[in-house]
Formats: C-alpha cells, sequence, structure tokens
C-alpha cells in the first residue's frame, strides 16, 4: 500500500490527517462501519482539497499516512495510486463543493440510520435530543447507490443550509463547520433515532412534543448560532488519548 510521508506535508495537513483518522478509529468502536464502505471527509484549511479514506481498508486500518487527498474534481492527489469509492466522492465531493461553511462530513449506514431512513414520517420529536434537530433535517430520496453526477444536485438542492441529512433507505449523513460539530451531530442523531425505534417497538401510542416546545427545544441548543461539539470532542480526544 503506499503511503504519504507526513513530514513533507504542511503542518495543516499532518493535524487534519491525524484528526480524521482519530475520527475514523473512534467510529469503529461506536460500531458506525459498514465493512469498507461509507465515509468520513475532511477540508484541509485553507485549500479545496479534502481527505477521505483508501477504498478496501476497514475503518480500524485508517491511518493520518494513508488517508487519500482529492480535489473537487475527484482527482486522487496524494498518494497518487490510492483507490477511492466513487460514490464517496460523489456525495462528499458535492457537499463540499457546495458548501463553504463545512469542512466535515459524516456518511454511516448503521442498523439504526438504515432502520429511521425506512420509516416515512423520518425523526419524530418524541424526545430531547430528537428536539435537537426539528425542523433541522434535510431529507433525499433514494435513486440507487450515488454513481450519478446527475444525481449530486439534487442532493445539494434537499440539503440546502442543513447539517443533518436522512438519506431515505439508506443511512445518515451529518455535515459539520468543525469535526466535532459532524461527529457530536451524528452522536446523537443515532441516539434520538434508537430511542425512536425502542418506543416505537412498544407499540403503544407515542408521546409526541407540541411543535412550539420542539422548537424551542431545539433553539436552545444554540446549533443555529456556533458549532456545536467542541467540549464533547475535546473530551473524546483526551480520553483516547489524541
Amino acid at each position: 500500500m503506499e503511503l504519504v510521508d507526513l513530514t513533507i506535508l504542511s503542518v495543516e495537513e499532518q493535524e487534519a490527517r491525524k484528526e480524521l483518522s482519530f475520527c475514523y478509529r473512534l467510529m469503529a468502536k461506536l460500531g458506525w462501519t459498514d465493512l469498507i464502505y461509507t465515509h468520513v471527509s475532511y477540508k484541509i484549511p485553507d485549500t479545496e482539497h479534502f481527505l477521505i479514506n483508501q477504498f478496501g481498508l476497514l475503518f480500524e486500518e485508517v491511518t493520518p499516512e494513508n488517508l487519500v487527498k482529492i480535489d473537487l474534481a475527484g482527482n486522487v492527489l496524494e498518494p497518487s495510486l490510492a483507490r477511492i469509492n466513487l460514490s464517496g466522492y460523489m456525495i462528499h465531493g458535492a457537499i463540499h463543493e457546495a458548501r463553504s461553511d463545512i469542512t466535515c462530513v459524516i456518511h454511516t449506514h448503521s442498523k439504526v440510520g438504515m432502520a429511521l431512513s425506512a420509516l416515512p414520517d423520518g425523526l419524530l420529536p418524541l424526545t430531547q435530543h430528537a428536539c435537537r434537530f426539528y425542523n433541522r433535517i434535510a431529507y433525499h430520496h433514494y435513486e440507487g447507490i450515488v454513481f450519478e453526477e446527475e444525481e449530486r444536485p439534487r442532493l445539494i438542492h434537499n440539503l440546502q443550509d442543513k447539517r443533518v441529512m436522512i438519506l431515505k433507505n439508506h443511512g445518515f449523513l451529518s455535515a459539520g463547520r468543525t469535526m466535532g460539530e459532524a461527529f457530536s451531530l451524528m452522536f446523537f442523531l443515532e441516539k434520538a433515532a434508537e430511542a425512536q425505534l425502542l418506543a416505537q417497538s412498544t407499540h403503544q401510542s407515542l408521546l409526541l412534543l407540541s411543535p412550539e416546545i420542539a422548537e424551542h427545544t431545539a433553539q436552545q441548543f444554540g446549533d443555529d448560532h456556533r458549532p456545536a461539539g467542541h467540549l464533547e470532542w475535546e473530551a473524546l480526544k483526551r480520553y483516547y488519548g489524541f
């Protein structure tokens, strides 16, 4: 496997590679993996290039040296012979190109995410965690594996200015202004979805919160005004010795 020599890279790219590889391994610990599929991307500061995993590697195998740098056109820059998943470029590249505010994109096929994505009503305002996303979730209907350029404008149109998307019959996506935000939004979306699925599995009536309370709670989280997840991300890095 071809690797990148970190010592010849800018300090900014070195740090980006270390942080992204940590994110992949953390997601592996949480079980947010699908063998060699799904992706996390991270934009290198002050460039139009972003990093993504090599196709064929498990999340547990991702390191700073084997992450792939690509441009917005999908050209592999380093390592020059590395392979990337086409659907990963199609999804992540489209978002990085369209949304200058986004630095990190996480896409998962978790069991909880796939199950919720198959429900017609999506995420319901059942819990405090779910209220965080009230009126703040985008939805994109399934069109097949994302291999076609023609789907990218529809994906971006559906995402608009939101930072969380449910890909119908597919999975979850978060797009953060920081890596900590992308990770924390995915973490709490997973928890909210799991709570909903557990509640629905009882076959009892659901206690839905009112639109007024749900919106009030979403505003209390403050995600509209500042990136979420800074304290959580720093705590995770401390705990795992980043």
